[in-house]
């Protein structure tokens, strides 16, 4: 089934809606034919996930400020091909929201307990931005259980990401401002709890290169998933750890199965995140795209997943 243009706009129009009825919850109840909502208590938290398709088993993961709503125009496509789960992390979308637990080692343990629990010792797995930590972390603590690794725009995080975006970027120079924040103590609820929509429209503006396939009801579904003080909480918890992820992710050794690395906007920060980091990798850029692969150019980062782990 392909995602046009028409079915996408009355896809997100039902999800839109939806969440004004229930009052701008978190919960996006999953509309695409042939995929459904389940949700999993695994590694003492309770994870949201949408499933769909025949085939291996490949599991997907979104950024921020995203949630697995982030992936809809790419897992139709995928799922003629592959069982798709789609996951909400730990913190994200429809899943719980602890208040610890947010270092890659932790989240990428309760999806391992997810993939255990569905019956699969070995999967495929994919992420994007903080996704793509995930799924770095998951093939690094659980090789055994990973058959091949893709990331895109983003990796395991490190120090040349620092050195890459400067502590103090110069105006119109990329600036990840919500790292900095994320180290104060119940500030980021404070300052952002019912205005997220300025940061998603900020964040489209700023590392899209396609704004315009963004539309109004997916910025309304990521603001409605990140206004509560709890989700704000949960968001920038996954930043706080990131002292501990770089210490866990120098501690681990290369790894060995075959890893795609993609990128478009960062396509040279994902190759230098990943140096010494595998020794069976190749890159692929994906043209004419901003940070937000899935939904600027679905069918170009699906045709490339699809090819490698097919």
């Amino acid at each position: 089934m392909a995602v046009g243009h028409d079915l996408s706009a009355s896809y997100l129009n039902k999800q839109l809606q939806q969440l004004v009825e229930a009052g701008a919850e978190t919960g996006e109840p999953c509309m695409l034919d042939g995929f459904e909502d389940r949700y999993a208590e695994v590694n003492g938290t309770r994870l949201h996930y949408v499933v769909g398709g025949e085939g291996e088993p490949l599991v997907l993961m979104d950024g921020w400020p995203r949630t697995w709503h982030g992936l809809i125009k790419i897992l139709p496509l995928l799922a003629k091909r592959f069982r798709v789960i789609a996951v909400d992390y730990r913190g994200q979308g429809d899943s719980d929201k602890p208040a610890d637990g947010y270092d890659k080692k932790t989240m990428a343990k309760d999806v391992y307990k997810l993939v255990r629990s569905l019956g699969y010792a070995q999967v495929n797995i994919a992420g994007g931005d903080v996704g793509a930590m995930v799924a770095y972390a998951f093939a690094a603590n659980y090789p055994q259980a990973t058959k091949k690794l893709a990331l895109w725009e983003g990796g395991p995080f490190s120090q040349i990401f620092l050195d890459i975006v400067g502590p103090f970027p110069k105006p119109g120079e990329p600036n990840a401002w919500w790292y900095p924040l994320s180290q104060i103590e119940g500030l980021p609820a404070k300052l952002l709890a019912g205005r997220f929509r300025h940061v998603i429209d900020w964040s489209i503006d700023h590392f899209a290169v396609h704004p315009e396939r963004i539309g109004e009801e997916s910025r309304a579904i990521y603001a409605a998933a990140y206004n509560d003080p709890d989700a704000l909480a949960a968001a920038f918890g996954v930043y706080k750890t990131f002292h501990q992820d770089l210490a866990d992710n120098n501690a681990y050794p290369p790894l060995t199965m075959p890893v795609l690395g993609l990128g478009a906007q960062y396509v040279a920060a994902v190759q230098a995140m990943m140096d010494g980091k595998a020794t069976d990798i190749r890159y692929r850029t994906i043209k004419d795209s901003g940070h937000y692969v899935a939904e600027e150019q679905p069918e170009a980062l699906a045709a490339e997943l699809e090819k490698f782990f097919g």
